[in-house]
């Protein structure tokens, strides 16, 4: 019986107890990652949720109508916050998306190991999840600075795996 770690494609299972090859879940990553930064994130929901969503320009919401929402008893100032830090962390993902694209299909073309993938693609799918978290419910400014650690910990194994590809993309 294989591990927990082995069946995830996070580690190369033992030659002997397994004949089947460690899958590349890169593409598991991104459709997972383009759902998370385009749907789970927007904001969307929630301003439907407070009566301040207006499909007409739903990108001017919270600075058109968001004071008028708070003065109107609609939302409270925090919640306010709440939902302009919602915006903000979909806008990041969106933006931090083109990276994880470039490391995964790098990675995949160079042929790292895919348990070296799917590491790298866990390390950066925990780090995102956790920063949509911090980013969003946080506002306190000590604790905000986890935001940073989550950003720079996805970026990292992105980075590690551009690294990773370069190297097999010019082993002699």
């Amino acid at each position: 019986m294989s591990s927990l770690a082995s069946a995830l494609g996070l580690r190369a299972a033992a030659a002997a107890s397994s004949s089947l090859p460690v899958p590349n879940n890169a593409p598991a990553f991104l459709g997972f990652h383009f759902l998370f930064a385009y749907g789970i994130l927007s904001s969307r929901t929630l301003k439907q949720y407070y009566g301040i969503d207006h499909n007409a320009a739903p990108r001017e919401d919270l600075a058109r109508y968001g004071e008028a929402a708070v003065r109107a008893g609609k939302l409270t100032a925090r919640r306010l916050g709440m939902l302009r830090r919602n915006e903000a962390a979909h806008a990041n993902a969106v933006e931090n998306y083109a990276l994880l694209v470039a490391a995964l299909a790098f990675a995949t073309f160079a042929r790292v190991e895919p348990h070296l993938v799917n590491r790298a693609g866990l390390a950066y799918t925990a780090a995102r999840v956790a920063y949509g978290v911090v980013y969003i419910l946080i506002d306190h400014p000590r604790w905000s600075q986890l935001r940073g650690v989550c950003w720079w910990t996805g970026n990292v194994s992105c980075l590690w795996l551009l690294w990773t590809a370069w190297g097999k993309l010019n082993a002699v």
